[in-house]
């Protein structure tokens, strides 16, 4: 069995590695945030406004503008957590506000780009948005469902991070399209080899223990 700090030793996501490494930093930003006021709901939110005006921005075709605001904000999906341990106020809701907010976030950015391959009548591009979003969602969906059941899901080829490093970069160089295209197929590559990660601990129980009942 591992334990947290074996896991936290040698982290095993992109996501994880560079909350590790970026620790110190961001506890510094989290004092300074802390001495302001600022709560960490509210930097959740900013992130989620932020996201907003990228999609906005992204409808418009203001591709490199969107990806340059995107990037500014990104590191707010990481300062509210540091935040909260700082002030020692880490709540259930807190945590679920931040995954939520995570979710609308990305949709509000394919919506963007929706809305803006919609305007040039292309519809290969429209096709992907939409598999590259439900790919995103099944990804972080497979994760939460497969940790409620009690396994442990871990890895993943294309988490939100990986996801990010990919679009932002072709949002600077105005070319969405690559980013969409990498993301529909491995994001829902990814939440597949997630599915593939629960089966293989579920073969054990699951030839011992055989189910009495199915649920959705």
């Amino acid at each position: 069995m591992v334990t947290p700090k074996a896991s936290e030793s040698s982290p095993k996501t992109l996501t994880a590695l560079l909350r590790q490494r970026f620790r110190p930093l961001l506890e510094r930003l989290a004092r300074g945030l802390a001495r302001l006021g600022v709560t960490p709901n509210a930097v959740t939110l900013l992130g989620l406004a932020g996201n907003g005006v990228a999609a906005v921005w992204l409808a418009q075709g203001r591709i490199t503008w969107a990806g340059w605001l995107l990037l500014f904000i990104w590191p707010l999906d990481a300062l509210d957590g540091a935040l909260a341990r700082l002030r020692g106020v880490p709540t259930p809701f807190g945590g679920v506000l931040d995954s939520v907010v995570d979710r609308y976030s990305e949709l509000l950015v394919w919506g963007g780009l929706l809305v803006y391959y919609l305007s040039q009548e292309s519809s290969i591009p429209i096709i992907l948005i939409y598999l590259a979003a439900g790919g995103s969602l099944m990804v972080s969906y497979t994760k939460a469902r497969g940790e409620a059941q009690g396994f442990r899901v871990e890895g993943g080829l294309l988490t939100r991070v990986e996801r990010f490093l990919i679009l932002v970069p072709c949002l600077l160089l105005n070319r969405p399209l690559i980013a969409i295209w990498a993301i529909a197929i491995l994001a829902n590559f990814t939440a597949i080899q997630r599915l593939w990660i629960v089966f293989r601990q579920a073969l054990p129980s699951a030839s011992i223990n055989p189910p009495t009942s199915s649920q959705e």
